[in-house]
């Protein structure tokens, strides 16, 4: 396979510490818009974003939600231990599954201060709507960093043991604590599936409001679901781009939203997450195509070997069919699946037309991801907000980009 050659040099850029925003616009939609068409670059206010989009588009979000997957138990000797939430392992891998345990659950985590814990087990007192409860947690896999976690109250589910007991998951990058404005400010106004350690960012700057104003212009609104996991701020350490290793994240997409890929005029993503999803969603409809027994776990690297692979690639139309025609055979009404898709300049874009999304930071996949999208322009965009005083990453300024 002739995968594209790339040197992670050329997506690099100098981001000064003080151009980080460690807080979000207030209201959100106050927060800047570079607006990218055909080449040419405007600034204008995120709420004008009702300017750009007509009742041509169809515009997809992502309505998942962030647990407050940072959780702190205290050792008796006055260490804290951080654990963070990263995947479900059992009884199930299925992150809206897992949610909904009631009799202990065991995840894959990232613990800060590792080494001071060692086989002992840890315990907090919760306040939850039964009141105090305790939460145990104890090594269920040490090497793996395999936690196990209990609670004495089996009326709750696991979601609200951590909704009680865990801390706002900022990006390491935003050098603070989370406080109690996060838990609304890191959250999108539509989130409503738990399940990410991360916020989709780009839906940050939307109010009510807009998608009101939106929707009555005839703008179709769409929701996917992609739990964002924190594989997202995992930086590209390999020597060749190729070789990195991807993050795997769920998505779940519906018959309706289907139905409206099929029928849209065009198609617009309200972030990169979003995007992931329904290219991801394109390329199992190829599988579909060619087998009507395929799972859906899209691979790193699946895209490029189909596009290299000398047939015609189907439409968006008839690879969407396919996916419907799957459902409807099946009787369902969402389909749950697994992607690890690496966009990157080579790619070819099969759904999206148009991208809603923040700045990120340099030579990572999301900025390969925007380079793949815009072409050599992502240098002059991000210039240009460099240049203007935008704010960059989850918390900062947004970008609209209109693909050639």
């Amino acid at each position: 396979m002739n995968l594209p050659e790339i040197n992670l040099d050329d997506y690099q850029y100098e981001l000064p510490n003080e151009r980080i925003a460690v807080h979000p616009a207030n209201p959100r939609d106050s927060s800047k818009l570079m607006v990218y068409k055909e080449g040419n670059i405007e600034h204008k206010v995120f709420r004008e974003i009702t300017k750009e989009l007509n009742s041509d588009y169809t515009l997809f979000f992502n309505n998942t939600k962030v647990l407050p997957a940072r959780l702190y138990f205290k050792k008796p000797t006055g260490a804290q231990i951080e654990v963070f939430l990263l995947n479900p392992i059992a009884p199930t891998r299925d992150i809206s599954a897992a949610m909904l345990e009631k009799s202990g659950t065991i995840w894959e985590c990232a613990i800060g201060n590792f080494k001071r814990w060692k086989e002992d087990k840890l315990e907090a007192a919760v306040q939850t709507e039964k009141g105090i409860v305790k939460l145990t947690v104890s090594h269920e896999d040490r090497e793996k960093r395999y936690v196990k976690f209990e609670w004495e109250e089996e009326s709750l589910n696991f979601v609200d043991i951590i909704s009680a007991a865990g801390n706002t998951p900022l990006p390491p990058y935003i050098k603070r604590t989370a406080t109690e404005d996060d838990k609304e400010t890191y959250q999108t106004v539509y989130s409503k599936n738990e399940g990410a350690v991360a916020a989709p960012t780009a839906g940050l700057h939307f109010t009510n409001e807009v998608l009101d104003v939106l929707k009555n212009q005839g703008v179709d609104e769409q929701e996917v679901t992609l739990h964002v996991s924190a594989g997202t701020f995992k930086p590209i350490t390999a020597d060749k781009v190729t070789d990195h290793d991807m993050h795997n994240e769920q998505i779940i997409i519906t018959k309706e939203n289907v139905k409206a890929l099929i029928e849209a005029n065009k198609v617009a993503c309200v972030g990169t997450t979003s995007m992931r999803t329904l290219e991801s969603s394109y390329w199992y409809g190829v599988r579909l195509l060619l087998d009507n027994n395929s799972t859906f776990d899209i691979q790193k690297l699946e895209a490029y070997e189909r596009m290299e692979s000398g047939v015609t690639l189907p439409s968006r139309q008839e690879s969407f069919g396919a996916i419907l025609k799957h459902m409807e055979e099946h009787n369902l009404d969402t389909i749950h699946g697994e992607t690890s898709i690496f966009i990157m300049p080579g790619y070819q874009f099969q759904v999206i037309d148009t991208l809603v999304t923040n700045f990120h930071l340099p030579s990572t996949t999301l900025v390969l991801l925007i380079a793949a999208f815009i072409g050599e322009d992502w240098r002059k965009v991000y210039q240009a907000a460099l240049d203007n005083d935008y704010r960059f990453l989850s918390y900062g300024d947004s970008s609209i980009l209109f693909r050639k």
